[in-house]
């Protein structure tokens, strides 16, 4: 399979929804079911800052049920945008998981994500079938240090292990508002699938000269897949908040395949921003 972020949609939205949970809930509120909605705008949609030959944007409502303070489920439609469609229907991402905080040092998510993709999407992530993981933050006051790996299912299966730090800023405006920046700094590693050919010679018998063949075969390699720097801002006015995400990524150890550009992973350099509203009910 093409590979992807850690960087991506699901990671941005599980942050998202940490800074915007009000930890000044109180236990009664904390345990009630919760929905939330919410409308997002993504400039430059990647994985692993791996992108389509269009260059896509993307739109996607998202859906959010929280039974109580740690266990949700959600789903997100993607709609894409680019030189040859507008607001075309891609897939739809749901994911269900399990979140916790301890005494707020500790913050773990563990979850498990199935994409229903278009067979006709042209989004590099479009391969993925399935994926499940875990990360595990430790917070205090200076910085925040995050670890976290994940299992990638598609044709054939690949793991991936991220590793970041980040620092929240929060700014309490008035008794209704509150101001969070986390500027993040990432590094994404994994594995990724891949064919090398080489040939081979066969030795002769008796007069009759050798032969050269092509051997190909499938491999596995354990390279660094992106750096990723990025700075989310919410403003949280009671249940309704404003969302923006600035982020440059660089990916790294691009898949090329030597005469054949089509076949080959497409990435570069690149900044993107999310925009969203939110509302919890």
């Amino acid at each position: 399979m093409k590979l992807m972020r850690h960087t991506g949609l699901f990671l941005l939205l599980t942050l998202v929804g940490f800074l915007s949970n009000g930890q000044s809930q109180t236990t009664e509120e904390k345990e009630k079911t919760e929905f939330k909605i919410s409308a997002n705008y993504n400039t430059g949609l990647n994985y692993y800052g791996r992108i389509d030959s269009l260059h896509s944007s993307g739109f996607f409502p998202l859906a959010e049920l929280w039974f109580n303070e740690s266990f949700y489920i959600n789903a997100a439609p993607v709609f894409v945008n680019n030189s040859a469609a507008s607001f075309q229907y891609a897939g739809t991402i749901t994911s269900a998981g399990y979140q916790f905080n301890s005494k707020n040092k500790w913050l773990g998510n563990i979850y498990v994500l199935k994409p229903f993709y278009q067979e006709s999407s042209d989004l590099v992530q479009s391969a993925l079938k399935a994926q499940t993981g875990m990360t595990l933050t430790w917070l205090n006051k200076i910085v925040n240090i995050t670890g976290g790996a994940d299992a990638k299912f598609s044709d054939k299966t690949d793991y991936g292990v991220t590793g970041g730090l980040d620092h929240i800023l929060r700014y309490q405006l008035n008794d209704k508002t509150v101001l969070v920046v986390d500027p993040s700094a990432y590094i994404n590693a994994g594995t990724q699938q891949f064919t090398k050919s080489y040939l081979k010679r066969t030795s002769g018998f008796l007069f009759f000269p050798g032969s050269e063949q092509v051997i190909t075969e499938s491999a596995q390699k354990f390279n660094i897949l992106s750096y990723e720097f990025s700075a989310p801002v919410i403003l949280a006015i009671n249940k309704f908040q404003l969302l923006f995400t600035p982020a440059y990524v660089i990916p790294q150890n691009l898949l090329t395949v030597e005469g054949r550009p089509d076949l080959s992973e497409k990435g570069e350099k690149m900044f993107y921003a999310t925009f969203g509203v939110k509302m919890s009910f």
